[in-house]
């Protein structure tokens, strides 16, 4: 009895440290990974993440979006409307959760 408790714990356990040992491994190759030098394709694919960015933000919205694109955009939002209502959908929606009135009754 106590042998199936101590085993079913030293189970638990190695579960548990193992999760924890993953998450300190994937953290630290991060770290790693920033205070050595990238690779060429790393630095490249990095290279043209931030200048998307930066075109992205100076364009206020997708780069390189055609006419096309702005059409089935506004399309897909009409469409949505009208099967889940009026409101913005470019916008993630607000909830409101109002605290229940609970009523003690006597005993």
């Amino acid at each position: 009895m106590i042998l199936r408790q101590i085993l079913r714990l030293s189970s638990l356990f190695h579960s548990t440290m193992s999760i924890h040992v993953h998450r300190n491994i994937g953290l630290s190759a991060i770290v790693f990974n920033k205070t050595k030098e990238l690779d060429p394709v790393q630095k490249l694919f990095l290279d043209k993440i931030r200048e998307y960015n930066t075109k992205s933000k100076q364009a206020g919205g997708p780069v390189d979006a055609g006419p096309d694109f702005q059409k089935d955009m506004n399309e897909s939002l009409a469409r949505l409307q009208r099967a889940y209502g009026e409101g913005d959908l470019t916008k993630f929606p607000e909830f409101k959760f109002e605290e229940p009135k609970f009523e003690e009754t006597p005993k």
